[in-house]
């Protein structure tokens, strides 16, 4: 009866199909027509804000910008010490290594590592024995010559009478004459090997040739030394006054050397690794009479009282030398100083507390403060704290630093330097 009426079985089924496909696709159209509405909406919530406030921060679009809070401090005018810095190295104005001038067994030392002694002090003793007995024997031997001596003479004396009397020939006083000479160089060779043999007796007691602090001891009392040996027996550094050897670049020696001539003492200061504890105070003694080819640099030589004992030999330290002092400078503090493409440039705050931006030259530096050439004048305020947030031609409300306050971000008085650790609290009493 199906192939009668003429219809396909399966027509239903395709248009189920068809209907389903036709679903699906309105669905996704669907879907994405959401999507794109949703990142609309998101971006006009985003950009909404900014023309609800507006760039310049004010409460209500179109009004006015509220000022911008800085810091400011007013250029002064005073002098300004221009200094050298250099890393050097403490060396000790002499260097003495102790040595036996003589060959024997060390009896003692007299002295303790690390001692401070005195030229002349006694440091160890070398067995004298075998000195002593070649001492008695020079002197037996002299006591001979000079007998020997005694009795030529007085034989020369008896010829010299028979020769008179021309009872001799004159050939035997000739003679007798030479007999005393050679005693006479006899005794003056012995006479000489006794003081060689009291020198060896003095050389026996090694003693200090300097004032200074000794070393480690290298040779332990018991060891045979000799004359010979390279090591020596100690070492001992003149440390009061001490050296400073530092070296500073060729181009920097003519404001030196117009300093070192003028008779008056160039003063040098020795500064820690780190640049910021003082060590010690001394002056410029010596310039070196060439330049190194090879760094392009010249060697300089600084003396230090050293009374403290504060500088020790081969101690690296920062040398500043001061080569100039600048009268009636414009100064300006550091942190108000910007630095961009074109150059250094400063932040003026005007009258009317609208700021400036001026460009501005600038020379030598020290202790937080900069030398202006050009650009400002004295008493103009300049931004100190709070750069960041202004540009030229904004409106700023100020606040003047007082002298001698800290600068932002320094740290409070007595503070430890960076990375030291800061002082335990002290006890309280009865704790």
């Amino acid at each position: 009866m199906q192939a009668a009426s003429g219809e396909d079985p399966e027509a239903p089924e395709s248009r189920v199909r068809g209907s389903g496909r036709i679903w699906v696709i309105v669905i996704v159209l669907a879907c994405l027509v959401g999507v794109g509405a949703w990142i609309a909406h998101g971006r006009q919530g985003k950009t909404s804000p900014v023309k609800a406030t507006g760039i310049g921060g004010a409460g209500s679009a179109g009004g006015p910008a509220r000022p911008v809070p800085v810091i400011v401090t007013a250029v002064r005018t005073g002098d300004l010490n221009v200094y050298l810095t250099a890393l050097g190295s403490v060396t000790p104005l002499s260097t003495v290594t102790v040595k036996s001038r003589v060959d024997g067994q060390l009896m003692r030392t007299h002295f303790t590592e690390g001692q401070l002694v005195h030229a002349g002090d006694l440091l160890a003793e070398i067995d004298p024995r075998p000195f002593q007995a070649q001492l008695t024997q020079a002197e037996g031997q002299l006591a001979r010559d000079q007998a020997n001596l005694a009795n030529a003479r007085l034989d020369l004396e008896r010829y010299r009478r028979l020769a008179e009397q021309e009872m001799i020939a004159r050939q035997q006083l000739d003679t007798q004459q030479m007999v005393v000479n050679q005693a006479e160089a006899s005794m003056k060779m012995n006479a000489g090997s006794i003081d060689a043999i009291k020198l060896q007796l003095t050389y026996c007691r090694i003693t200090s040739p300097i004032t200074g602090r000794v070393g480690l001891r290298l040779v332990d009392a018991g060891n045979v030394v000799k004359a010979s040996d390279p090591g020596g027996l100690v070492v001992i550094a003149q440390l009061e006054p001490i050296a400073l050897v530092f070296s500073v670049p060729e181009d920097s020696l003519p404001p030196i050397m117009r300093r070192f001539r003028t008779g008056t003492a160039v003063p040098v200061e020795a500064y820690d690794r780190e640049g910021r504890t003082k060590i010690a105070s001394g002056t410029l003694a010596a310039i070196d009479n060439q330049i190194d080819p090879t760094t392009g640099t010249l060697r300089l030589k600084a003396s230090f009282a050293n009374t403290d004992g504060a500088l020790y030999p081969n101690q690296f330290v920062n040398a500043r030398v001061l080569i100039d002092v600048l009268h009636d400078a414009l100064l300006a503090p550091a942190e108000a100083i910007q630095r961009g493409p074109q150059g250094a440039y400063v932040f003026v705050v005007k009258p009317d507390k609208v700021v400036q931006l001026r460009r501005v030259q600038l020379g030598p530096s020290e202790a937080g403060a900069v030398t202006v050439k050009s650009g400002v004048a004295a008493g103009d305020a300049l931004v100190v704290d709070g750069t960041e947030k202004v540009q030229d031609g904004a409106r700023v409300e100020s606040t003047v630093r007082q002298p001698g306050a800290p600068a932002a971000g320094a740290p409070p008085a007595g503070a430890p330097p960076a990375g030291l650790p800061a002082r335990p609290p002290a006890p309280r009493p009865g704790a």
